[in-house]
């Protein structure tokens, strides 16, 4: 069984939970083996907040020698506090941990630009 055929039994057995009015949303990404299965209460915040999970799954695992890693990590740290938040009030110590998390990611953007115009003139 390929993991197309199991994304084609699961569409079926989603159309028959539907038709007992039980609302399923898949989303399919095959090229990628992923499937992501909705249920009918499903909110726009609950999937962002899903989807940065996704994202910072990458940010834990990627080793810290990636010259990226610190971007997508503090980036990652600002939007889950953002997205905890969304319907309450960000605190003060948040802001600070925004400020802080939002110069780990420049200092690193200054580490790229400079390794960047190195390499440059090296050639």
């Amino acid at each position: 069984m390929t993991f197309e055929d199991f994304y084609n039994e699961l569409e079926s057995l989603a159309e028959k939970h539907e038709k007992n009015n039980t609302l399923i949303k898949l989303e399919k990404d095959l090229d990628n083996n992923i499937i992501k299965v909705f249920g009918e209460k499903i909110s726009g915040l609950a999937r962002a907040k899903n989807g940065i999970n996704d994202v910072m799954e990458l940010a834990y695992t990627t080793a810290e020698h990636h010259p990226y890693w610190n971007i997508l990590y503090n980036s990652c740290e600002i939007t889950n506090t953002v997205l905890d938040k969304w319907r309450d009030k960000i605190s003060n110590e948040d802001i600070d941990d925004i400020r802080w998390a939002l110069k780990e990611i420049d200092q690193t953007l200054e580490k790229i630009k400079d390794k960047v115009q190195t390499n440059s003139r090296q050639r």
